[in-house]
């Protein structure tokens, strides 16, 4: 039967890189054990197993964190964010402990193949966007494939240069698709640089906004944006640190008035120096008769801290089209700030082919060129309507492949290095001799509808979106 022994020991390994590169314990402990929630949430009995690790935890405990940490299945987390920013030298050993975390996640409860495909996705973006060594999976004929670090967390490193803009901008170039957004960006970046230059040169220079708005459905690279315009701007020394802070109404909403203000002041203070992003920001101002208390609060807080932090803050708020033209006419201190929006289209076929065997390389899998015709067929099938995934749907379909895979070689005793790397057709769709996935426990299905319930307009989708 599982325990949390291999959680707790990836977890006392997490905080030890986490003192040396002096985060804060609380943050990086509660960071990773969301990851290893969001990624262990559908296998059975995960929630008393990954409770184990967590004083006083509880299943709701569970499938809270579980929504919380949704978001870095794909993406890096927030404090390997700020430490890519502030170029720490131990953000490719905290990036390892991360990929050690999401191996752990693999032995809670009864992991099911599309755990495995969630873990070996979610290790391989830590160490990616960390410049670690690549992912190493090892299946076995019983047991499926662990993501684990390739090696133990080595010394700290010399630090390494920090990007210049042209570096950054170059970044955003090679993503695939967003023609338009890439303009919008281009755009911003010569207009910001020219009036830091006028002002340095003691030219009169109109105050401009660097607020943006972002809109888009989901999946289609908003926060991958939002994190390159981070860099950038700091790159352009408009802000010290440059990290990333991505939240969503949960976590600038308090449960009773009055506690809103604080803790919204609290997750701005912790973006002060960078960017925060409010992903779906038009559910703190929607609903039948306008914002709640508990909404109007946090922007209240949120305008008062853009104009206190002005020098050393940039906000983007991101969302479906209408819904966030309501929000910015919503309150005039918003409508003062965010002069520029952002539009993301839809991802066509082909650029979700592109998108789908990058995250495969990622992720040291290779993508057959009929297993390529194979997703094309089922992009065709699938109906584009608002709820469709974009990006998020490709690193669906892979964590799904990656667990089919493994289950394909459970009675192969010594596979070869392209049978380990290779996903074929069959591992694109259920087959007869597929093990059914098991439905998830009561209070999965509780904590997805309380989910809904608190954001309507996204129908099943994993995470808070980026560009895969």
């Amino acid at each position: 039967m599982s325990t949390a022994g291999g959680l707790q020991e990836a977890l006392s390994g997490l905080l030890t890189v986490a003192a040396r590169a002096g985060v804060v314990e609380e943050q990086a402990r509660a960071e990773a054990l969301s990851l290893a929630a969001a990624l262990a949430e559908s296998a059975p009995g995960a929630p008393a197993d990954w409770a184990k690790a967590v004083p006083g935890g509880t299943t709701q405990d569970f499938f809270d964190a579980a929504v919380r940490g949704r978001r870095w299945r794909g993406a890096p987390t927030a404090v390997l964010t700020e430490l890519i920013a502030s170029s720490s030298p131990e953000k490719a050993a905290y990036a390892e402990a991360l990929a050690e975390i999401a191996s752990a996640a693999c032995t809670l409860g009864e992991p099911t193949m599309r755990v495995v495909g969630n873990a070996s996705v979610a290790a391989a973006a830590q160490l990616q966007a960390a410049g670690a060594r690549p992912l190493q999976t090892t299946p076995t004929p019983t047991t499926p494939a662990a993501p684990v670090a390739a090696t133990a967390a080595q010394p700290a490193e010399v630090p390494v240069p920090e990007k210049t803009v042209e570096e950054l901008l170059a970044e955003l170039d090679e993503l695939t698709g967003l023609a338009r957004v890439k303009r919008e960006v281009h755009r911003q970046v010569a207009v910001l640089r020219v009036e830091k230059l006028r002002t340095e040169a003691g030219l009169k220079s109109p105050t401009i906004t660097r607020h943006l708005v972002f809109v888009g459905n989901p999946g289609t690279g908003k926060t991958t944006v939002a994190r390159l315009v981070s860099g950038i701007y700091k790159a352009l020394g408009l802000l010290s640190k440059g990290q990333l802070i991505e939240v969503d109404r949960s976590e600038l909403v308090a449960g009773y008035l009055g506690q809103t203000a604080t803790k919204t002041a609290e997750v701005v203070a912790s973006a002060a120096g960078g960017v925060l992003f409010i992903d779906e920001a038009y559910s703190l101002t929607a609903g039948d008769t306008g914002a709640d208390q508990y909404g109007r609060e946090a922007v209240d807080t949120l305008v008062k801290e853009m104009e206190d932090r002005r020098d050393d803050l940039v906000v983007i708020v991101a969302g479906y089209p209408e819904p966030m033209e309501a929000f910015i006419a919503a309150n005039p201190g918003l409508a003062s700030r965010f002069r520029t929006t952002i539009e993301f289209e839809n991802y066509t076929d082909d650029e979700l082919t592109d998108i789908l065997t990058g995250l495969s390389e990622a992720a040291d899998y290779e993508l057959v060129p009929e297993s390529l015709d194979k997703f094309r067929e089922i992009l065709v099938a699938t109906p584009r309507d608002s709820s469709f995934g974009n990006g998020r749907f490709a690193r669906n379909v892979l964590e799904a492949a990656i667990g089919r895979h493994a289950w394909r070689l459970r009675d192969v005793t010594a596979p070869t290095t392209d049978q380990l790397r290779q996903i074929l057709p069959e591992d694109l769709t259920d087959e007869p001799d597929q093990p059914p996935e098991p439905d998830q426990p009561a209070d999965a299905e509780r904590a997805d509808e309380s989910e809904r319930a608190a954001r309507p307009e996204v129908a099943d989708q994993s995470e808070q979106g980026d560009q895969a």
